[in-house]
């Protein structure tokens, strides 16, 4: 049987719990021929199988592997030399998604569910939790796509994986654009971090706490700081220098995020401003925000600060 052309292959993988049933779902829905925990050792094996009667004869559907700890003869070491043959010596274009999740969130799910994890059949899910994170750390260092899941509901998740790998992403940079609070830590996948605590906080204004940066009073109160109109040039120009060069490096994705203290006001407002002026020099940005859910509270606020001009 002769050898099928070069194709587009995924490698779906990351930690028990953390959504890779969800993503090949949805790569599914997407027209991807999906396979989960397929023996690697079986792969040339799919590759040379025809498509079935009911495909129409398209080989040309991009291929989706789930590969995790169950897979059998799992080992990452060879699972990357394998996945870099098929790249190097055979033409697939071949990339990897890896789904992280931080352990205690994992913990949540599985005693939400009260299934026991895979590794730990007798023992706390933290130990099999913390086993696993370390058989897959050479997967993770080479995946060159990373998507953090413990602050992602089900849909939110369907919404990225569609937003990366629909028809017409593939082959270009996917863009995202986030929001978060640095007092509930850094986005783990990240490329651009800035720092938006510099400008006066909408927190401190009662009537303005409960809104949100998607609220134009909200908005309003932030764009007339003194210092945001030459901060949002600055970025804007650098960005705008950045990104193009990332497309010519072939780098497939770009992460920005915009950071405050809570997550809800000034972060939204900068990175929703943010993905209408990428659009409008004709990128596509995916616009997520990690904490807008959350309540505001002043504990993490902090104290509030008077800035020279009068703004809090």
């Amino acid at each position: 049987m002769s050898r099928r052309r070069p194709k587009q292959i995924l490698l779906v993988t990351g930690m028990s719990g953390a959504g890779k049933s969800t993503a090949l779902r949805t790569l599914e829905d997407l027209g991807w021929e999906t396979v989960d925990n397929l023996p690697l050792l079986l792969l040339h094996r799919l590759l040379d199988t025809p498509p079935g009667e009911g495909a129409d004869g398209d080989d040309d559907r991009p291929l989706a592997l789930g590969i995790g700890t169950q897979t059998r003869g799992f080992d990452a070491e060879s699972i990357v030399q394998r996945v870099k043959k098929l790249g190097e010596q055979e033409g697939h274009q071949v990339g990897t998604l890896f789904l992280e999740c931080a352990g205690a969130e994992l913990e949540r799910r599985y005693s939400e569910t009260r299934r026991r994890h895979p590794l730990a059949q007798d023992r706390p899910a933290s130990d099999g939790i913390a086993r696993e994170r370390e058989l897959l750390m050479p997967l993770r260092r080479w995946s060159n796509r990373l998507i953090d899941t413990t602050n992602l509901a089900s849909n939110e998740l369907q919404q990225q994986i569609r937003a990366s790998f629909s028809g017409e992403g593939l082959g270009r940079t996917v863009l995202t654009i986030t929001s978060f609070g640095f007092a509930r830590g850094l986005p783990r996948d990240a490329d651009l971090v800035f720092d938006m605590r510099f400008l006066r906080n909408p927190h401190w204004v009662e009537a303005l706490r409960p809104g949100t940066g998607q609220d134009a009073e909200v908005s309003d109160y932030i764009a007339d700081d003194p210092a945001y109109a030459a901060a949002m040039a600055q970025i804007e120009a650098l960005l705008l220098l950045l990104l193009p060069r990332y497309q010519a490096e072939g780098k497939a994705y770009v992460t920005a995020a915009f950071g405050c203290t809570g997550g809800r006001h000034r972060s939204v407002h900068v990175a929703e401003r943010m993905a209408r002026r990428l659009r409008e020099e004709g990128f596509s940005p995916t616009v997520t925000h990690r904490d807008l859910q959350t309540a505001p509270q002043d504990s993490l606020e902090g104290a509030p600060v008077t800035i020279s001009g009068g703004g809090v």
